[in-house]
């Protein structure tokens, strides 16, 4: 680190009434400093005028020879549309740095991500950040990448069996006994409500399940989940088995789904004459589900901040590969909870019709979306 460099973060520090190694967190984007404190620090800097090294980063990220793989689903929509904002915005920066991507979505969650992962070891990356909707199938590839040095940082959802590196998510169990704890309260004693998940082999799926049922009958008492349906991401699928849920369980009094997927939960209780009447707790959120909550469909989502959940894992492991950072084994971000009254705070409503358009960003190997 130059001197010029070393008397500028002392200077942040001095401002910020912190130290020099909280500076560093913040100015690089690692955890373990408040939200607050680290704004306050980068607001300074920007006062001062204050820019790290980036030359020498991106000289050693050159000599590294610093490439990383990402897989997540190519979904161009609704939640991983916000995690590749994330991932392709905080990667357009570290280019600047040397840092090189290569990108090999997967269609789908769980679909053809062990044969992605694979491809992209043959293609000698250093680092692998990726979604891990098949932790089974994904567990000994991750272990076997980690005995070579190549480094994998999972986002979203978990390989908890594996020797990862790194895992960036909103921590699933207590995202669903948040959802839990809202629907205790929104709903009288005695209710019964059921649960729309995605496939509960996903851990991020799982545990969310796993959570809202532990929760939901200690803010309800007497209240029992009486049904837990998986749509497997499938528009139809969901829309069919929740319709059948609803004329299968009488006054059934809400539905948590959690995942982003609710579209079709929404359209099956209006088909039933129900929306409105059943309380309904979503999972994240995307422009189209705005008049649902509008019209009293949707009381709440779980918010689960996807896009910086890709800036993060991104810029952990660019900073590991090009200044040695240690790679944090957890980052969990705080789950939000988005309501009409608070709907358009939120950046996916504010950058509303705005579309990502991931044919800009093919980088070698980045297929359309046609």
């Amino acid at each position: 680190m130059e001197k010029k460099e070393r008397r500028g973060i002392h200077r942040i520090a001095e401002l910020a009434s912190v130290s020099i190694g909280t500076v560093d967190r913040a100015l690089h984007g690692r955890n373990g400093i408040r939200e607050a404190t680290r704004q306050r620090i980068l607001r300074i800097a920007r006062q001062i005028g204050y820019t790290p090294n980036l030359a020498a980063r991106a000289l050693s990220a050159v000599k590294a020879g610093a490439r990383v793989g990402v897989c997540l689903p190519r979904e161009i929509h609704f939640f991983y549309d916000q995690l590749w904002s994330g991932v392709l915005d905080e990667a357009r920066r570290m280019a600047q740095l040397g840092v090189q991507f290569e990108y090999r979505p997967v269609r789908a969650l769980g679909e053809d991500d062990t044969r992605a992962f694979r491809q992209l070891l043959k293609s000698e990356v250093n680092g692998i950040v990726i979604a891990a909707g098949n932790p089974g199938g994904l567990s000994p590839l991750i272990d076997a990448a980690e005995e070579k040095g190549v480094r994998v940082v999972c986002v979203s959802t978990d390989a908890p069996e594996s020797h990862r590196s790194s895992i960036v998510c909103v921590e699933p169990w207590r995202n669903g006994c948040l959802a839990g704890e809202l629907m205790g309260k929104f709903l009288p004693p005695k209710s019964k409500v059921a649960v729309v998940a995605g496939m509960l082999a996903a851990t991020d799926h799982r545990k969310k399940t796993d959570g809202f049922s532990d929760s939901f009958p200690r803010y309800c008492p007497g209240g029992n989940i009486a049904g837990i349906i998986e749509g497997h991401e499938d528009e139809d699928e969901s829309f069919q088995k929740t319709f059948e849920l609803l004329g299968r369980v009488p006054n059934l009094a809400g539905l948590y789904v959690n995942t982003v997927n609710c579209l079709p939960v929404c359209r099956a209780l209006g088909a039933r004459g129900l929306a409105g009447k059943v309380r309904l707790i979503t999972t994240d959120l995307f422009a189209e589900m705005a008049p649902y909550f509008q019209r009293g469909t949707i009381s709440a989502s779980i918010y689960q901040q996807p896009y910086r959940q890709g800036q993060i894992a991104v810029r952990l492991m660019a900073d590991h590969l090009t200044s040695k950072a240690s790679l944090t084994p957890t980052v969990h971000l705080s789950p939000g909870v988005v309501m009409s009254s608070n709907l358009q705070l939120f950046r996916e409503i504010r950058l509303a019709p705005v579309k990502l358009n991931l044919r800009n960003h093919r980088s070698n190997h980045v297929p359309s979306h046609e």
